[in-house]
């Protein structure tokens, strides 16, 4: 794909995204260090407990943003194709940069 202005705003922005991300995690693992250091764990008879039939039931945390992900990248196709097949559907209405004035005139 040609490289354009646009194109190369949106890798800086990217990776400028991607950096900020880096960053906050590191910053919530040594969150997690320092509060593991800190604080004692907690007994397991003090923590609430689930009832058997739904413990299974119960997604992970992985699971739940996995699906999520899931679901926003096949509605992003969906919203792609839609845009796509507009774009298709009107273009006879908007006259292409190769084609000349007199061109489209005489149509």
């Amino acid at each position: 794909m040609p490289t354009n202005p646009a194109n190369e705003l949106q890798g800086e922005f990217l990776a400028a995204i991607r950096k900020s991300q880096d960053t906050v995690i590191d910053a919530i693992k040594t969150w997690v260090e320092t509060v593991q250091s800190v604080v004692p764990p907690i007994p397991s008879n003090l923590l609430p407990s689930v009832p058997a039939g739904v413990a299974g039931q119960t997604p992970k945390p992985e699971e739940v943003v996995a699906s999520a992900y899931d679901f926003a990248e096949h509605l992003l196709a969906s919203q792609r194709r839609f845009a796509e097949e507009l774009l298709k559907a009107t273009s006879p209405l908007v006259p292409s940069a190769d084609t000349k004035p007199a061109a489209r005139a005489a149509k």
